[in-house]
């Protein structure tokens, strides 16, 4: 596994290096073939506490978290602990959908998980809905989802008629994710 670590508003010392290093090598017996897989993880500091971001990209999927904590070494613990909590999620999942599984099992090592006990109900579709995207601009997407008191709405932009969601981030502001691919 390749790592990438970044520091904003801290300086990232050795000492930091080392330790983020060694906390995340725990992660390396999950992967095949590791030498494709890089991890990120970018450290930030407040005036109290820190926040860490960890994203580990893989072929077939990213896995990220982010932990704010006023200890940093105690963020990365409780980081690298809700990734691990991810892939055994992933695992369960992949193993009820063994037809699934083909581009992810060459890539992960889903022997090494512990099972993870999760009662079937948690991942039940409880609701399903759909309607029509109406085309508009980003402003107007995001009065409507402020209008209807969600965090998140999903429109077709009518500047590049890609389906996008507009979000609110948790550090302020919004956010956009757009798909690559044009409704024909």
């Amino acid at each position: 596994m390749k790592y990438q670590i970044i520091g904003k508003n801290i300086s990232v010392t050795d000492a930091i290096r080392d330790a983020v290093t060694k906390k995340l090598s725990r992660m390396d017996k999950y992967f095949v073939g590791d030498e494709d897989v890089l991890c990120r993880a970018v450290v930030r500091s407040y005036k109290v506490g820190a926040k860490v971001e960890i994203t580990i990209f893989t072929k077939p999927m990213i896995f990220r978290t982010e932990v704010r904590n006023n200890d940093l070494y105690a963020a990365f613990d409780f980081a690298i602990d809700k990734l691990e909590g991810q892939m055994r999620k992933l695992k369960t999942r992949m193993e009820r959908r063994k037809d699934e599984a083909k581009s992810l099992g060459k890539a992960i090592a889903f022997e090494n998980f512990v099972e993870e006990q999760e009662s079937e109900e948690a991942e039940q579709v409880v609701r399903t809905k759909s309607y029509y995207l109406e085309p508009m601009n980003l402003d107007e997407a995001i009065t409507r989802m402020e209008a209807l008191g969600h965090s998140f709405f999903l429109y077709l932009d009518e500047d590049d008629d890609r389906v996008s969601v507009c979000y609110r981030r948790d550090e302020g502001g919004y956010g956009v994710i757009q798909a690559e691919n044009k409704i024909a």
